[in-house]
């Protein structure tokens, strides 16, 4: 077992792209700097590379890249520099640079969670905390909905819409079965949504509250806003009572644990949420009828919105807030609205693709090779591989990815596509219902966004040589004026 000058951790929601992303940038930038580090992954298949408890202790700074929660309290003690998983990726090399300078946040040895987090409140980072514990729900909820939603959509393609309907021509119980297991996952998606947020608020103690707020919170049609609400009440009730249970004596810390704070929490969190079941379904359902009321009226300016929504942070709280309002209506059977969102989340990374094949000569090798692999990226529905590029030049080219996903939006309502699964890109394509026109529809605005970033990066490279020529003319004229001085 080495010892490594740093450590780190790295998470994003969804747990595809960007958590690896950031570790190969963290990676590099420690190489160019000559400094050995170990990065600690937090994908969606789990936690991979993962830190020892010796290494923790020998290391001289932990930097944390993550938007969900990577049990920082083990690292209590250490110099941490806690940011974005973005910022991993953008800033690396600053990032290494603070660690070495020892510009590090100091945790002291006998914080304990709920210690952590209220400090957390009472600072500025109160808005990065919300969102981090979002998050971490998120990424949890997204592999039911996956499963749910294709398991539902299969059935569909295979057997017909209607098969899971006993009293229905086209009934057939393999199809039947299938719905049923496909409900059931994405069932779930409220519970689960709830007991990982409260769990990173509150650690484990918070899971079950959370979990059981969530149930209430779905059975009583709140939704996923009742969920989210759900969450962050039992993760905050749940520190609040440890914080009131201190008094008790340290002999008693398992009583708290076992019986305490899952008793009075879920009974808590329980009732708080049977009462505001009935308003909370209100606003829910008046959110899903506002946007998907677009659908037929003006189904332009449901495009643009969803469009603009889904590729303006390419993943952060923005796009998945337009991703989730999809999963949620395509659980009550809107697949139109999912289509939409499936189409502005796909063509971000094509945009760059297209760009990168159609003004290859004005980007540069990795550039190049980015936007190859984009095409694959984008095609999967993953709209993270979009990022590096937008971050270069953040004002021109974010504009231009939202102009690109709203045209594919637009133009996938206006030719009524149906999507009845919440990922996967072109490999759902199968169960799709218009597919050439879902396909033309990501296309044209792909190309439309590719051809826009395109003369952008042309312009941005144009200009810098003709300040190069124009420095290069300049220093000419200075030294012949110097040689004719002198002669």
């Amino acid at each position: 077992m080495g010892k490594y000058q740093l450590i780190a951790a790295t998470g994003c929601p969804t747990g595809i792209a960007h958590t690896y992303m950031a570790q190969e940038a963290l990676e590099q930038a420690a190489r160019k700097k000559g400094i050995t580090i170990k990065v600690e992954t937090h994908g969606q298949i789990g936690i991979e590379n993962e830190l020892t408890a010796e290494e923790i202790k020998q290391a001289d700074a932990v930097i944390i890249a993550a938007d969900k929660d990577v049990h920082s309290e083990r690292f209590a003690g250490k110099r941490i520099i806690d940011v974005s998983v973005s910022t991993g990726i953008k800033d690396a090399q600053r990032l290494i640079d603070e660690a070495l300078a020892g510009k590090e946040t100091i945790l002291a040895d006998n914080e304990a969670v709920d210690t952590l987090e209220s400090e957390t409140i009472s600072g500025a980072n109160f808005g990065r905390s919300i969102y981090k514990n979002l998050m971490n729900g998120v990424s949890h909820m997204l592999p039911f909905v996956v499963a749910g939603g294709v398991l539902i959509a299969i059935s569909f393609a295979v057997w017909g819409i209607y098969s899971f309907d006993p009293d229905h021509a086209q009934y057939n119980a393999t199809a039947a079965m299938l719905k049923t297991v496909g409900d059931a996952a994405m069932g779930m998606m409220v519970p689960v949504l709830a007991a990982y947020i409260a769990e990173g608020i509150a650690k484990r103690p918070g899971l079950v509250v959370g979990f059981v707020g969530g149930i209430v919170a779905m059975n009583g049609g709140t939704g996923f806003l009742g969920g989210i609400l759900a969450g962050f009440l039992a993760g905050y009730f749940v520190l609040f009572l440890q914080k009131l249970l201190t008094i008790l004596p340290k002999q008693l810390d398992g009583l708290k644990a076992i019986f305490l704070y899952p008793v009075i929490g879920v009974a808590f969190i329980g009732i708080v949420m049977s009462l505001l079941a009935g308003p909370m379904k209100a606003i829910n359902e008046e959110m899903m009828s506002f946007l998907a009321g677009f659908e037929h009226s003006n189904p332009l300016v449901l495009g643009v919105i969803v469009g603009c929504m889904c590729a303006f942070d390419m993943g952060g709280p923005i796009n998945k807030a337009a991703y989730v309002t999809g999963t949620a209506l395509l659980a009550q059977g809107n697949t139109t609205f999912m289509a939409g969102v499936s189409a502005a989340c796909i063509a971000p990374p094509l945009i760059t693709g297209f760009a990168t094949l159609l003004f290859g000569k004005y980007f540069d090798t990795n550039d190049r090779n980015a936007g190859l692999v984009n095409f694959i990226l984008g095609s999967t529905h993953i709209t993270e591989g979009a990022i590096p590029f937008a971050a270069k030049d953040p004002i021109r080219v974010l504009p231009t990815m939202m102009l690109g996903s709203s045209i594919a939006a637009v133009l996938t309502y206006l030719f009524g596509v149906q999507v009845p699964a919440p990922h996967g890109g072109f490999l759902v394509l199968p169960v799709v219902t218009g597919k050439i026109q879902w396909v033309t529809a990501i296309l044209i605005g792909s190309i439309v966004g590719g051809v826009i970033l395109g003369l952008i990066q042309k312009k941005r490279v144009t200009d810098k040589d003709k300040k190069r020529d124009n420095k290069a003319t300049n220093r000419t004229v200075i030294e012949e004026g110097r040689a004719g001085g002198l002669s």
